[in-house]
């Protein structure tokens, strides 16, 4: 079985001490390839890292999130646009507006999202979506940006059918799916089986979010079989068929070199 973990920072302070034992763990689970999801300027010499020393399972992104977005962002930018230039990257990521916890760089966080939206066009690169309390912003920068031209993936989908099919009515992108779908009371059972079977991609957001029954414990990309045991479960469909729906989905939004 083959996996992909679509969306993990394991180039992260969490993962320092046992790196090497995390990565056969993974694999040993059937996880091919683990995408690293940049963070900001600071990270980037960890999950360069990282790709250096396991080429053969990690590929990273390169953007900057949105909670650490700051009011001098276009400063962040240039370090962030001028590393994406200079190597190899998946996807634009991990990008988007948080509006959880503080609004007050609503302002900034949107401009700083989409110029990075206009790099994944001028690239042709995927885009890594964090859309936490701003699926209807992020939304609105999409279709001002360009809906036809863009592609991506929202990740660390948790949401009602609603905002399913919204997310659906932009054909290019699909939903990542975490180890929320396995928390009893996520009610994501009842909104997984309205999405369709080619719009859906696995992601473990590691070292955040595991799956029960590692619920509130550091997260790994092994777990991943966990999601896929529980998608399998709402769609009625064995493991299998699942794994290879959802390896299928990420070449195609990724590209070949998942394989």
């Amino acid at each position: 079985m083959n996996i992909i973990d679509t969306h993990a920072h394991l180039f992260t302070e969490e993962f320092k001490e046992d790196l090497r034992e995390v990565v056969t763990r993974a694999m040993e689970a059937g996880v091919g390839k683990v995408l690293l999801p940049n963070i900001d300027e600071y990270t980037i010499d960890e999950l360069k890292s990282c790709t250096l020393h396991y080429p053969d399972i990690f590929i990273g992104m390169m953007g900057l999130h949105p909670t650490s977005v700051k009011k001098d962002w276009e400063n962040q930018l240039q370090i962030i646009y001028s590393e994406l230039n200079s190597n190899d990257y998946i996807a634009v990521g991990e990008i988007g507006i948080d509006l959880h916890w503080d609004t007050s760089l609503k302002k900034e966080q949107t401009e700083a999202f989409e110029e990075q939206l206009k790099w994944s066009i001028e690239k042709d690169l995927p885009v890594s979506i964090h859309f936490r309390n701003a699926i209807d912003e992020v939304i609105d920068s999409i279709k001002r940006v360009g809906e036809e031209s863009l592609r991506g993936v929202f990740h660390s989908f948790g949401g009602s059918v609603d905002e399913l099919n919204e997310i659906l009515k932009l054909k290019n992108f699909m939903i990542g799916v975490n180890g929320v779908v396995t928390f009893k009371n996520s009610g994501m059972s009842d909104t997984l089986k309205y999405c369709p079977k080619d719009r859906l991609v696995l992601e473990t957001d590691s070292p955040y979010l595991s799956p029960m029954p590692f619920r509130g414990k550091r997260n790994e990309s092994s777990y991943l079989r966990f999601i896929l045991k529980r998608i399998s479960e709402i769609w009625s469909l064995n493991e299998t068929d699942v794994a290879e729906l959802t390896t299928l989905n990420a070449l195609n939004m990724f590209g070949e070199n998942l394989k």
